[in-house]
């Protein structure tokens, strides 16, 4: 099982930045799919999920609004597309599959925004 991110990189603030978490090695289209996301000297924290089929999202409060969660069942690869960072979006962004008792988690990618 592999969940790989990638997209993460330095960005300004209002800039945008598209993320995306390719998966291997389950049933992509089965699992529900998590974005988390970790800063320094904070706990790890849901972004945003979308269910298996792609027809329910939800967001934290914090990000609801800019970002948008979707996935590509057909490719296996899950994005994040985020619009209008600000320094407080700054962490490691996570890829989490869920389903049932089975969840995997990808290695993490750096999101900066920064001046």
């Amino acid at each position: 099982v592999q969940l790989v991110e990638s997209g993460g990189g330095l960005v300004q603030p209002g800039g945008s930045l598209r993320l995306s978490c390719a998966a291997s090695g389950f049933t992509f289209s089965s699992y529900a799919m998590t974005w988390y996301r970790q800063a320094p000297g904070k706990e790890r924290e849901l972004v945003a999920t979308i269910s298996n089929a792609g027809g329910s999202t939800n967001y934290a409060d914090s990000v609801r609004g800019r970002f948008t969660i979707s996935r590509d069942n057909a490719k296996n690869t899950v994005y994040l597309q985020m619009n209008s960072l600000n320094p407080e979006d700054t962490a490691v962004y996570y890829c989490n599959a869920q389903r049932l008792l089975y969840t995997y988690w990808g290695q993490g990618t750096q999101v900066t925004v920064s001046s």
